[in-house]
């Protein structure tokens, strides 16, 4: 199992599980959640999500780049500063959560209870294959500094 970590980009994660939702959103279809007919709620709803989604993961990425440190999440031994101001005081991963807020927008958006049902799934990926061996990378190169950072900041929110 370990032969997955760092290996697939978050971001090809995200796209690979946006499309599994969509297939079963419509090949599933456990229980439509908003119908069809009040298409306007459904906009607002999933519109509020993704924009949050976005909205934290820019963020993230722009304490990054103040920070000159790399975004590159296959490579988290090349972090060169350990961000913990901005967005990086509420969560230790704000790209990932930005992501999953997406995720959520776009199950809203397919509006089907079935599109809901990778989301867990997703979160367990990026723990176990990607955050987990970023923390031990984090650890190895910040220390101290970062177990106190871990204990101050929760990984998701």
């Amino acid at each position: 199992m370990s032969r997955l970590e760092l290996k697939i980009p978050p971001l090809l994660l995200l796209v690979i599980f946006a499309v599994l939702m969509f297939w079963l959103g419509h090949n599933i279809n456990l229980w439509q959640l908003i119908p069809l007919e009040l298409l306007g709620w459904r906009l607002f709803l999933a519109g509020i999500w993704l924009a949050a989604g976005v909205t934290v993961a820019v963020l993230g990425v722009l304490n990054f780049r103040s920070a000159q440190t790399t975004v590159n999440p296959l490579l988290p031994a090349n972090a060169s500063q350990l961000v913990q101001n901005g967005i990086f005081r509420y969560s230790r991963n704000p790209m990932y959560l930005g992501m999953l807020l997406l995720l959520i927008g776009w199950a809203l958006w397919l509006s089907d209870l079935s599109a809901f049902v990778p989301l867990p799934f997703f979160v367990w990926y990026l723990n176990q294959f990607q955050i987990k061996p970023e923390e031990r990378a984090l650890t190895t190169l910040f220390g101290a500094e970062f177990l106190q950072y871990q204990q101050k900041v929760r990984r998701w929110l």
